[in-house]
């Protein structure tokens, strides 16, 4: 078994479709139209690191309760980790695509890390080998 899917509420799907894929680099994999359970409109907007993996569905929120979770979906927490063959490289294109970091890359046991928010205000680690280069 493996995880396909997983989702993130966003306010709207073209403003973290560009985020995830300019400002990310993921690949939009799905964008189709489809229907809610009730027959309203609605998109299938799926995301995915390139080279594949498990993907994200960018779900718009649909009504109050699922509006107030937008960027609070794990209580504020780090809910997503994003791997890095070169984390230096990788910092700094999505520090110049206007990525907001909320922490400075440092060094723990398990490798890099800085944590960044995404569009909707949620928290990722992006996670690298080692220590930082000296390039």
């Amino acid at each position: 078994m493996r995880i396909e899917l997983v989702t993130i509420v966003v306010e709207d799907y073209d403003p973290a479709i560009e985020f995830f894929v300019d400002a990310l680099g993921f690949e939009l994999v799905e964008d189709s139209p489809s229907i809610t359970n009730d027959g309203r409109p609605k998109r299938w907007v799926v995301v995915r690191p390139p080279g594949g993996g498990t993907g994200i569905l960018l779900a718009r929120a649909d009504g109050e309760r699922q509006a107030t979770v937008v960027g609070d979906q794990v209580a504020g927490r780090v809910g997503f980790f994003l791997r890095a063959e070169d984390f230096d490289a990788t910092y700094q294109r999505m520090v110049a695509a206007g990525v907001e970091f909320v922490s400075r890359p440092r060094t723990e046991s398990y490798g890099r890390v800085a944590v960044f928010l995404d569009i909707a205000g949620n928290r990722w680690d992006l996670l690298g080998e080692g220590a930082p280069s000296t390039a």
